[in-house]
This record gives C-alpha cells, structure tokens and sequence, in this order.
C-alpha cells in the first residue's frame, strides 16, 4: 500500500505545489482523495493509470478540493474507465456532480460521447452524499468518515452552516490504517480518525512564526491546524508517521522548516514535509 502526496498547495496558485490531493495505491485499486488544481497532471506524473480511478472521496466542497473534480471525470473516462467512477462527499456532492454532468459540461461529454466512439460511449458517474460514519466496505478495504471543524467557529450565518460539512477519512486494509484529515482544525472528529493510524495526512498551513496577525489567529484557531497544534495532535493520537500537507505559498524554505521544528517540538515520530508527488509506503 502506498500513498502519493499529488498536491500540497491550497487555494492560491503556487508555482511550487497543486491543491491538496492525496491518492491510496492498494494493488491496482486507486483511491483518490479530494481532485484540487492538476489532479490528472499529476497521476501521469506518478505514472498513475487515469483509466484506473474510480473511486473518489471529497473532505468538503471549496474549490481547491473540487475544481478539477470534471477532469477526473472526463479523463479517466478517455483513458480507458470501464466501470462508473464513484464519488462520495458530503452532503450537495450529488448536487454538485449531477449540475457538473448534466448543466456545465453536457455539451462536451454530448460531443465526445457521440463523436469519438472509439472511447467506447460515456461510462457513468454515480455520486453519493455522505454523513460521519462507516461509508464503504469493500471486502478488501473499508472506510468511514468523520465531521471535523473548517471554519465552523466563523462568523457564517445559521442557514450557510445548516449547509456546511468537512469530513475527515480513516482508511483501513492489510492491518494498516491512513487517516486522511481534510481541511480542519483541532477537534474530536480529527482525533478519533487519527486515532493509532499507520499514517496520518494532515493539513499544515503555517509555521507558528507566520501568525503573526489577527486574522492568521482566527484562521490557525478556526479555520485550518498550523503548526502550534499539529504535532500535538498527532502525539495524542499516538500515529506511527505523519505526512504534513496543505502548506502556504512560500518563495523559500525558511518557514518550512520553522514548521517541521514546530510539529517536532510536540511529536517524536517520523514526519514527512509534504512535497508534491511524495510517495510514502505504508
């Protein structure tokens, strides 16, 4: 079993890094978490099959995680997906595919569906909505979510968070488990993913020396785990090896390693600064 560290950027373009995307390689089977900017860029780079994903878990629905979500539809279809593609996501995933499909992009799968039958006709894309729990068993791999906090300590009105949920992943096969955190900060949800994990992926926006203003305060407490709390987190949850992710645009490697010295302060276990296209055995 294997991950890849596709994309550690957030939001921002960032010459160094894509949006945050994590792939499970278990044997053949490719499983692919969030689909941020250069998702199918790249799986080719990792000499990853496009035609061989079909399974794809959204944490939460900002475009970072989801804007390149129609090229992993499309793609994998023209090279060589034979079986529906299955998306999973929090509640407004199956809105949000079914609008992709049938609203955005229906003139361009109308025209290759129909103009490029070598393709083999459009193979289905089947989208489910999720809540926190037990989510898939396969036989050979199971997975459940958990809710963790993105912003829910924020000043959104009533109705917006009526509508918002961020998810978190625990992954379990072969005896192994990789917790996938999503976009949160420190919170019940994320500790019961973590919770003994092989390997933890989790988000790492800034080092401490970086909060340096009211706003990055609010954001490192409500928003996203920097590196005042990540290792905490991960020596609580007792995790053999951490993967750190989601970093913020940065024109050299000063603050990087402020932000390994951080987590390293709190956890005495191997840590990985997430690069693009990190591999990591499991």
């Amino acid at each position: 079993m294997e991950v890849i560290l596709l994309g550690t950027g957030g939001p921002r373009p960032d010459p160094r890094r894509m949006a945050t995307t994590t792939l499970i390689r278990l044997g053949e089977e490719n499983i692919l978490f969030d689909a941020g900017r250069g998702v199918m860029v790249q799986l080719s780079k990792a000499g990853v099959p496009l035609g061989a994903i079909n399974t794809v878990f959204l944490t939460h629905h900002h475009f970072d995680h989801i804007g390149d979500l129609y090229d992993v539809m499309l793609n994998s279809w023209m090279s060589g997906r034979k079986d529906d593609l299955r998306i999973y996501g929090p509640p407004d995933t199956e809105r949000l595919v079914n609008t992709l499909v049938t609203q955005v992009y229906d003139k361009d799968i109308a025209w290759r569906d129909q103009g490029e039958p070598t393709f083999g006709g459009w193979k289905p894309v089947v989208a489910t909505d999720i809540v926190p729990g037990p989510v898939l068993d396969t036989g050979r791999w199971k997975i459940s979510a958990e809710l963790v906090s993105h912003g829910d300590g924020l000043d959104m009105s009533p109705a917006f968070l009526a509508r918002w949920m961020c998810l978190g992943y625990r992954f379990e096969a072969e005896g192994k488990v990789i917790a996938i955190s999503g976009d949160t900060v420190p919170c019940p949800g994320l500790e019961r993913l973590a919770e003994g994990a092989d390997l933890l992926v989790q988000c790492c926006f800034l080092a401490t020396p970086e909060i340096n203003n009211e706003h990055l305060r609010r954001l490192a407490k409500f928003t996203i785990a920097c590196g005042d709390t990540v290792g905490k987190v991960a020596a609580k949850a007792g995790v053999k090896k951490l993967a750190l992710t989601h970093h913020r645009p940065r024109t050299d490697d000063t603050m990087l390693n402020a932000l390994l010295a951080d987590v390293r302060r709190d956890y005495s276990g191997p840590v990985v600064l997430g690069e693009d296209l990190t591999r990591i055995e499991v």
